[in-house]
């Protein structure tokens, strides 16, 4: 079978070619060779995040490999091309991954979860154990895939019963988090269902929780209390408290009496590595789309603070029109590649460059076809013609059905 030649430079040029171009490659058993790995970045290549040497530990390529029983060449630090010949994903299975740093948990969700959710028989749960970092400032928040993404897919996307939990969380920079992710697939001919989401409607209610350990309660209560303080500018008040709030009339009529339920949590320390902190908020919208906001504590900076930035970012996307932020714009990409039929989605005023190449690399490899429009309004609209997938016959080595021709 031919080999396709991914340029990991283009659009984004970071680990998000890597991510989506193994995972795609893996379920329609397409081989690909990624060249130019990171080349935008200093330095360029492959970092330990996207691949570790050690024994029977996968991350993110590796990962992939594992599950798919591919054949890997070229996986080692500071490469800047590899191949990846996938075999046959076997399921259930129990597959574990450890980014040895404080690396992205959620990250290796990303290139695991799409790879266990097919069968081509009825099947027990898979079960992932995923080590390092569960809280970072430039990936989703694991509480995020479990309080937003995951809820989100399985709600439009129809994908099978999945569980996540957080066994114990890892701050950077130490990490040493973990997560077991449990994935019952769609079997035989059941497919991922498109979805159109193009009305945002009302916000129905607010969400969140503020993460702490190692640290005094103040750390915890501080963030509540910063969140719900912005919440109230921004015109997220109960009856009449709206008097000193500073909300405008406007925020007021589309926001006040909208339920507002923050939730502090402090980690035993037995389940936490070293100390750490952070928020996670999301707004339920009347459409049925959700758009989240989360911050991360640092040294020196205000709990307070911490929750005022989670609510700015969650406003940003409430202001912007979508019914999905940032975070979720790039990850549903795949799915709606995935689906059966066509599906749409209302983003914010841009898209990202993650999504771009998202995209961008779900059409270099499947059939799947995308249109971005442009509204008047300034929001963006994704559409796409899915795909169909189903996991092939277990007696077939031949997934040409399912690939670009």
């Amino acid at each position: 079978m031919a080999r396709t030649l991914i340029d990991g430079s283009f659009l984004e040029g970071g680990g998000q070619i890597l991510r989506n171009s193994v995972s795609l490659s893996a379920l329609l058993n397409k081989p690909v060779s990624i060249h130019k790995i990171r080349n935008n970045r200093n330095p360029p290549g492959l970092k330990n995040q996207h691949r570790t040497g050690k024994l029977r530990l996968f991350t993110w390529i590796e990962l992939a490999a594992k599950i798919a029983n591919a054949r890997l060449t070229g996986a080692q630090t500071k490469s800047q091309e590899i191949d990846f010949t996938p075999g046959r994903i076997s399921l259930p299975g129990q597959f574990h991954a450890d980014s040895v740093t404080a690396g992205s948990i959620t990250l290796l969700l990303q290139v695991a979860l799409p790879l266990l959710l097919f069968s081509p028989t009825p099947v027990e749960a898979s079960n992932l154990t995923l080590l390092g970092g569960t809280n970072a400032s430039l990936a989703p928040q694991v509480d995020y895939t479990q309080q937003v993404f995951l809820p989100f897919i399985k709600k439009h996307c129809g994908v099978g019963e999945t569980s996540l939990h957080i066994a114990k969380r890892g701050y950077f920079p130490k990490g040493g988090g973990k997560v077991t992710l449990s994935v019952v697939p769609l079997s035989g001919d059941q497919k991922l269902r498109s979805f159109s989401l193009m009305e945002r409607g009302k916000v129905l209610r607010v969400g969140g929780i503020a993460h702490y350990a190692g640290l005094p309660n103040v750390v915890g209560t501080g963030m509540v209390n910063g969140a719900k303080e912005r919440l109230a500018m921004a015109g997220f008040v109960q009856g009449d408290n709206s008097r000193d709030s500073g909300a405008t009339s406007q925020q007021l009529l589309e926001h006040r009496d909208v339920p507002v339920l923050i939730t502090s949590r402090r980690e035993p320390r037995e389940l936490t590595t070293g100390a750490g902190s952070g928020i996670v908020l999301w707004a339920e919208l009347e459409g049925g789309g959700v758009i989240g906001g989360s911050a991360v504590g640092t040294k020196g900076l205000d709990p307070e603070k911490v929750g005022e930035q989670a609510v700015d970012e969650l406003i940003k996307g409430l202001n912007e029109g979508g019914c999905v932020d940032e975070w979720m714009q790039d990850q549903i990409i795949i799915f709606m590649a995935l689906a059966d039929g066509k599906s749409e989605v209302r983003c914010g005023t841009s898209l990202s460059l993650h999504t771009q190449t998202a995209i961008w690399l779900a059409q270099e490899l499947t059939d799947a076809k995308f249109e971005v429009e442009e509204e008047p309004s300034g929001t963006v609209v994704i559409r796409c013609q899915g795909i169909g997938y189903t996991a092939p016959p277990a007696d077939s080595t031949d997934t040409d059905t399912n690939l670009r021709t």
